[in-house]
């Protein structure tokens, strides 16, 4: 499962709700276990993730129950199939990853100011 940008802002504003104490993780077991959102989030929600509650639960229920779970299910599928030494690996270069897409952004980010800077003409630009 690929996260999008609205996951991503989907994320920080639920992480910045949970540190505020105004939203709680939860693990449910009536027949299925689940992971469940709690607290009253009514008319807030809303307007802090700018859509509806029924989208805040779609968007927690697919990200949580849905990407989450099925990583670790993932994990233990090829864990019961390799053992756990290949982890280390798989961490390590889980990391690298991550590095190299945060620097492939901010270098991302830096050419286009130059592309845009550049476009503009000489007078324009400060020079």
């Amino acid at each position: 499962m690929r996260l999008t940008t609205k996951d991503k802002t989907f994320l920080e504003t639920l992480r910045s709700m949970l540190d505020e104490g105004e939203l709680s993780i939860d693990f449910r077991e009536d027949g299925i276990k689940r992971i469940v959102l709690r607290q009253n989030y009514g008319a807030k929600i809303a307007r802090r993730f700018g859509m509806s509650r029924q989208g805040v639960r779609w968007r927690f229920q697919r990200l949580f129950n849905q990407g989450y779970v099925e990583s670790y299910e993932r994990l233990f599928w090829f864990e019961s199939l390799f053992g756990t030494g290949l982890r280390e690996y798989a961490t390590t270069m889980a990391k690298q990853r991550v590095e190299l897409r945060k620097k492939a952004q901010k270098h991302g980010l830096d050419a286009v100011s130059r592309r845009q800077s550049a476009k503009q003409p000489a007078d324009q630009a400060g020079l």
